[in-house]
């Protein structure tokens, strides 16, 4: 199969969009290379690939929308309340860096 050089993220989201992205790729290249040589039981087979890869493509796509809405609520709270966003980032922050000063003395 031919592959793409993977595309190296921090982010899980874009990570498994990455990821349905590849197997679809791969599940039509291999539809294509072997649309020649099917008996009946390869037909099958090939007709739940199908319905696979149409339902990854759908679960990309309901992911892509739920992350987008998370990101546009999430701005939207943070444009509302400013000054409380910066406190609760300040707040996690210092608690984060108290956790990994107290492990680092451990």
């Amino acid at each position: 199969m031919n592959r793409k050089p993977e595309n190296h993220t921090d982010n899980p989201t874009e990570k498994v969009m990455q990821d349905l992205k590849e197997v679809v790729e791969d599940g039509e290249e291999l539809l294509r290379s072997g649309a020649q040589a099917l008996n009946e039981r390869g037909a099958q087979v090939r007709e739940r690939l199908v319905a696979a890869m149409d339902s990854a493509k759908e679960l990309g796509r309901r992911l892509q929308e739920r992350t987008i809405d998370g990101a546009r609520a999430t701005d939207r709270v943070i444009r509302e309340n400013p000054y409380q966003s910066i406190g609760i980032a300040f707040g996690v922050g210092l608690l984060i860096g108290v956790l990994v000063n107290r492990r680092s003395r451990d």
